[in-house]
């Protein structure tokens, strides 16, 4: 395997705090921790796994560099939310938020869900584009999860 490949993996626990490490970066570069974030990042077993959720990392020689979750939101009919997005800046522009994203989107697919929704800041203009390449839609802001949330997104997966 090359130096510079990068290889999408299922959630291990050896890659927790990483999880959690990633995702505190960009969140506290740009805004504030939220009881939320806390739940999630804190417990990604029990709130996202056990729940019927999904998280995949991006390794990079071996080191986790990217991160991004499934979350289940309902059941009937099956919708997730595509949830803690993370990539550090050290391995940034090597397309891993786009393979990461779309292993999510292909797993949500495999699941026979009926879509998959995210929330996100207008400030995170990469990160929206990167979503609008993915195929998501913006659409209007229904109870969003968190303070800092000014762009919801959804993409359907069932016709």
């Amino acid at each position: 395997m090359n130096d510079n490949e990068v290889k999408i993996i299922s959630y291990e626990p050896q890659y927790k705090e990483a999880f959690k490490a990633l995702n505190e970066e960009w969140i506290k570069t740009f805004f504030v921790m939220e009881s939320s974030d806390y739940k999630l990042l804190d417990h990604p077993e029990e709130e996202i796994l056990d729940k019927g959720g999904y998280i995949a990392f991006a390794l990079l020689n071996g080191e986790a560099v990217g991160t991004c979750a499934l979350v289940k939101a309902h059941e009937d009919p099956l919708a997730f939310e595509l949830s803690k997005m993370a990539v550090s800046p050290k391995a940034q522009g090597k397309k891993i938020g786009y393979l990461l994203g779309n292993t999510l989107v292909e797993k949500a697919r495999e699941l026979k869900a009926e879509k998959v929704f995210l929330e996100t800041n207008s400030v995170l203009v990469p990160a929206i584009k990167l979503y609008e390449k993915l195929g998501f839609k913006h659409m209007p802001i229904i109870n969003p999860g968190y303070d800092r949330v000014d762009v919801q997104m959804e993409l359907k997966l069932q016709s």
